[in-house]
């Protein structure tokens, strides 16, 4: 998708950081196309930027509001209505990563019209996908995966990519998510695609490659969550991931929105093991990501090594030291194949 950009980010009045993880990967992955951010009362969230008003935002050139947030469905709420008819009137194109279509809101699409002005909806994809077929391709691909959902797969995925290619290493970041999608300008939102078509769908994202070529996958959910499991179980069966890198956020107990417990990182590389064989017999961990945010130095380091020694794999945290011995790690495994 071609969205305009500088974007003036909209967070509306999330309730954690974490209601704005879309906004916040644009911001960290592309400062520069990130004008503002403009927050309704009670809003919880900030993405360290310049606060706006409409009016302000459009004196500074912004191109598009980009509707920055997560929520359970992926609805749009009514009093948001008033502030994207704003930007619209403002001379503003509009972006969303929710479920809900902008064009179904009717002040929305009215507003749209009579300013002709555009409606990108990040998590729909007009493209048509088969039924996966799991039949082996040439290229190699590593998916990322999780203990939960929001602990950093996307960023892996996205450091893995900038160290491979700063090694000469042929590798692409595939986006299947909203925010990956804004972040990269192609993929598929696959949470949004029809159940039969979610294997199909990750098989038409990575396609065949050159055999030397690397699909750096991003994650979705995790196997062991209630709500998103059917959706990371079609991303795997059809990213037939040579190899994954497993993604944890040490200090939960239970999984986000839902009171199961977190599972382990050795429950989750046995349960990816086990279900991706079905496509890829081969698969295997090459490394373990761990958000250490909300750690100390020496605690961080602390928790990186146990979880290295527990699980014979090297454990970083992407965004705070790098995932260089993740590559190496890799590097190593398929050296010889």
């Amino acid at each position: 998708m071609n969205i305009p950009h500088p974007y003036l980010m909209f967070l509306g009045d999330v309730q954690d950081q974490l209601g704005a993880k879309t906004a916040q990967g644009i911001v960290d992955w592309r400062p520069d196309w990130c004008l503002g951010q403009i927050r309704l009362e009670g809003c919880k969230a900030d993405l360290g930027i310049p606060d706006m008003t409409i009016a302000e935002a459009a004196g500074q050139g912004a191109r598009t509001l980009v509707v920055g947030v997560v929520n359970a469905g992926g609805v749009l709420p009514e009093h948001w209505t008033s502030v994207i008819v704003q930007a619209i009137e403002a001379g503003m194109e509009v972006a969303s990563g929710l479920h809900t279509r902008l064009e179904s809101i009717p002040a929305i699409a009215e507003a749209a019209a009579r300013h002709g002005r555009q409606l990108f909806n990040v998590r729909h994809s007009d493209q048509s996908f088969a039924t996966g077929k799991g039949t082996k391709r040439p290229g190699r691909r590593l998916l990322t995966v999780g203990t939960d959902c929001s602990v950093g797969k996307k960023y892996t995925a996205l450091a893995l990519e900038k160290e491979m290619r700063a090694r000469g290493m042929d590798a692409d970041f595939r986006a299947t998510g909203q925010t990956g999608v804004f972040i990269s300008g192609r993929g598929v939102a696959i949470d949004a695609v029809v159940a039969d078509f979610i294997s199909g769908a990750v098989e038409w994202i990575a396609p065949a490659a050159d055999p030397a070529h690397w699909d750096l996958i991003e994650g979705q959910g995790s196997l062991y969550h209630p709500s998103f499991a059917g959706v990371s179980l079609g991303l795997l069966h059809g990213a037939q991931p040579d190899a994954f890198v497993v993604c944890h956020e040490p200090t939960r107990t239970t999984m986000r929105g839902v009171q199961h417990p977190l599972p382990s990182i050795q429950e989750v590389i046995d349960l990816t093991i086990r279900c991706g064989q079905l496509t890829n017999p081969a698969i295997r961990p090459v490394g373990i990501a761990i958000n250490t945010k909300a750690y100390g130095e020496d605690e961080a380091r602390a928790c990186l090594e146990a979880a290295a020694k527990a699980h014979g794999l090297p454990a970083s945290d992407p965004i705070r030291f790098g995932v260089a011995e993740i590559i190496d790690r890799l590097t190593e495994e398929f050296a010889t194949e």
